[in-house]
């Protein structure tokens, strides 16, 4: 089993920033691994993730940051691999890239998204992670794609990143459970869309497509992003829904389940009522160390 890592994913509403700030230095400081931020600029309220991701990397020292996910047929795959590894060059080597095959296509094309790439998500996605990948693989160098979905008649590639950054991909259907444990670092999904009884079935076709590929199950990391609150009392099913709710003892109990029953090993956590901050430094300060005293 992979050591687990925790994070939380702050909200990138302009009216929540100081809250934004906060969280990601109180992640900082607490010693847990990631900050990340969705990426849905068409909602008239957000901030551009990429801005603030680096705002967060100049305000704290040693946590990851990252998209999660990137919304990527609003960005060029060539441009977004140079925003990745400009970002991972200033902070030091600490970026994480989620990546997902697009959602809210009306907001995709309303910001000007190509609309044939609506028409072969998976093609379209699956040479962007190539592009991706290219342009880190060849900084100095030229870089040239012929796909079917995107052309990259000659780009000169670099900086190259200060670390090899890993790819986080979001998606739960079959197509996509396979590119991700035949290529990538790790799977993003959700309490929102993933219940965690399902969890079993996506980790075995991850599983799957990773030993065909010749690679190792636990090398592609598994991210639950976990909606929800902390409370209390107890809540009766409070695990059983789109976003949890329970008490300090029931969140250790049933995140410490979903660590050595179905192997997730990466959570970050989206506070969805109350202060987020105090939320969030309970998480980190009373459930964190117990889960982790849990798998040791």
């Amino acid at each position: 089993m992979n050591t687990p890592l925790f994070g939380a994913n702050v909200d990138p509403g302009a009216g929540s920033l100081d809250a934004a700030f906060a969280i990601a230095e109180l992640v900082d400081s607490s010693g847990l691994d990631l900050v990340t931020i969705q990426d849905h600029p068409y909602n008239k309220d957000h901030l551009d993730t990429w801005t603030l991701l680096a705002t967060i990397a100049a305000r704290t020292s040693r946590v990851h940051i990252g998209t999660n996910v990137a919304n990527v047929p609003l960005r060029g795959p060539a441009l977004l691999a140079k925003m990745a590894a400009s970002l991972d060059v200033i902070s030091g080597g600490r970026v994480e890239l989620g990546l997902g095959a697009g959602a809210y296509w009306q907001g995709i094309l309303a910001y000007g998204g190509r609309p044939d790439l609506q028409e072969r998500p998976f093609t379209a996605f699956k040479e962007a992670l190539a592009i991706i990948r290219g342009m880190w693989a060849n900084s100095g160098h030229g870089f040239r794609f012929h796909g079917e979905m995107y052309e990259i008649p000659g780009a000169v590639a670099g900086p190259a990143p200060a670390h090899d950054i890993r790819i986080w991909v979001g998606g739960s259907g079959p197509n996509m459970l396979r590119l991700i444990g035949e290529q990538a670092d790790g799977i993003s999904v959700s309490t929102t869309y993933v219940p965690y009884r399902a969890l079993a079935s996506l980790n075995d076709q991850i599983d799957s497509a990773a030993r065909a590929a010749g690679r190792a199950p636990e090398s592609v990391r598994r991210m639950y992003n976990l909606m929800g609150t902390i409370t209390e009392r107890d809540a009766r099913d409070g695990f059983e829904g789109k976003s949890y709710s329970g008490t300090v003892q029931q969140w250790i109990d049933h995140l410490t389940m979903l660590y050595r029953q179905y192997r997730q090993d990466t959570f970050v956590f989206w506070p969805v009522a109350g202060d987020p901050v105090a939320q969030m430094e309970t998480f980190a300060t009373a459930i964190v160390p117990a889960i982790k005293a849990a798998s040791s």
